[in-house]
């Protein structure tokens, strides 16, 4: 069935415009209730991020999951995993969603989780598309669904996230500075970690329904790059609007990406003799995570883009860790999706264990240089290797590269853009090879 609204996250897009609005959620609602209901379902639950469209969408679902006799509990804001975590351990056969993630303001989506705190089946998503192309139709007055909403979310969600770590850890004399990008960790997050003990300093914590996101957060590390040089703390945590992603800083002040986090979470987990199965990384990983894993034994498995094929790949192959640069890390051995503050805590605890500082524990694994660059085409070709010129092109630049490095083409899946990246140990060479193959993607289909 070719879907018309899910994509490969939910439902996202500009709050006004379709299928973002209020009128098309509260069928949407209406239409996830008759799936669940049909399956014997009886409530979900409903959290959201702090952008000011929440209120309209939280409304409009309730209303529409109560015309198919659906109850709704509500979380108000809260992290993204804090709704998966909550929806398997409330018994609530379903989670919702509102936000837009990392996106500005403006943007806002609706997601679901299944009652295992995962991703819906395709095959769910598909029936919710197929209920949306009916009539909406009301349940008896007897039969409405009630809302309620749960007043300890948070705190729930706090002592699980600290469960996830030794229970003796103490990280007394640690500093750290957190950036929740004024989203929806930002009544969660400073109490976590300062809560185990560090001095915690917080930036992005004064949400406004119209700062999400802006200037701040995982989308702007510089910010808290230069906080914590500023300030002299041991650590930064930066994470993004809806928290199932973190960039983290070391003392230096220097970045370290989803990789480098994924890294270190392995090379404790092999330590500690508890890493099952391969590492999983996307298309874009950088090619240091594949080499440094390597030297340990570890396989590196690639899936294409997106959370989603990261975790099919994971349960595919019996991996429990995996995640992109962008800082969505998945721990299976500790939580069933991606999740901001869960994935800190794992670097946190090495740093613990071992005495070392995060600047210590990055020095494994070399990045290597990465280039990107971004060509608008005016028709998307169903194939890329069918497209002689550009294919050739990509193959001359694999043969300079001489086995130093790896090229990277692929479409965009959201808008008409032609991705071309070139990874490889000299900066200056693969600055050039990328600008040369760039060119060629604008001679052939721009």
């Amino acid at each position: 069935m070719a879907r018309r609204f899910f994509g490969t996250d939910g439902i996202r897009g500009k709050v006004g415009e379709a299928p973002i609005t209020p009128d098309f959620v509260l069928k949407l609602g209406w239409a996830a209730g008759q799936v669940f209901r049909d399956k014997g379902q009886a409530h979900v639950l409903v959290g959201k991020d702090t952008r000011i469209s929440g209120y309209m969408f939280e409304s409009a679902l309730e209303a529409g999951l109560s015309a198919a006799g659906v109850d709704t509990q509500l979380l108000g804001p809260m992290p993204t995993p804090g709704i998966a975590y909550l929806t398997r351990t409330l018994r609530a056969k379903a989670g919702i969603v509102i936000s837009a993630s990392h996106n500005p303001y403006q943007d806002n989506g609706i997601k679901f989780f299944s009652a295992a705190g995962k991703k819906l089946a395709d095959e769910i998503e598909e029936a919710i598309e197929a209920q949306l192309e009916r009539p909406m139709t009301t349940v008896a007055p007897d039969r409405l669904g009630k809302a309620m909403r749960i007043a300890d979310a948070r705190g729930r969600y706090i002592e699980f996230c600290k469960s996830t770590v030794p229970s003796c850890m103490d990280l007394s004399g640690l500093h750290i500075v957190v950036d929740c990008a004024h989203g929806a960790t930002y009544h969660i997050a400073p109490h976590v970690f300062s809560e185990v003990g560090a001095k915690v300093e917080c930036i992005g914590v004064s949400p406004d329904g119209l700062n999400i996101n802006a200037g701040c957060g995982s989308m702007h590390p510089e910010v808290i790059q230069r906080e914590v040089v500023r300030c002299g703390a041991d650590v930064g945590i930066a994470f993004d609007g809806d928290g199932d992603r973190v960039l983290m800083v070391d003392h230096t002040g220097a970045l370290v990406d989803g990789d480098e986090v994924l890294y270190i979470i392995a090379v404790s987990r092999r330590a500690l003799g508890k890493l099952e199965g391969p590492v999983v990384g996307t298309v874009m990983t950088n090619l240091g995570l594949e080499h440094a894993l390597a030297e340990l034994g570890v396989p590196l498995l690639r899936s294409q883009v997106g959370d989603r094929y990261v975790m099919e790949m994971l349960e595919a192959h019996g991996g429990i860790l995996g995640g992109e640069s962008s800082g969505h890390v998945i721990c299976l051995d500790r939580t069933t999706t991606g999740d901001g503050i869960i994935s800190a805590l794992q670097v946190l605890a090495e740093m613990w264990r071992t005495g070392k500082s995060l600047f210590e524990l990055k020095q494994g694994m070399r990045k290597y240089p990465q280039v990107l660059r971004n060509v608008r085409i005016k028709t998307k070709p169903p194939r890329l290797e069918a497209v002689g010129p550009l294919w050739e092109a990509k193959q001359e630049v694999e043969r300079r590269l001489n086995g130093s490095g790896r090229v990277l083409l692929r479409p965009s899946g959201t808008e008409p853009v032609i991705r071309a990246m070139i990874e490889g140990q000299d900066a200056v060479l693969i600055e050039q090879l990328a600008q040369e193959l760039a060119e060629v993607v604008t001679r052939t289909l721009a």
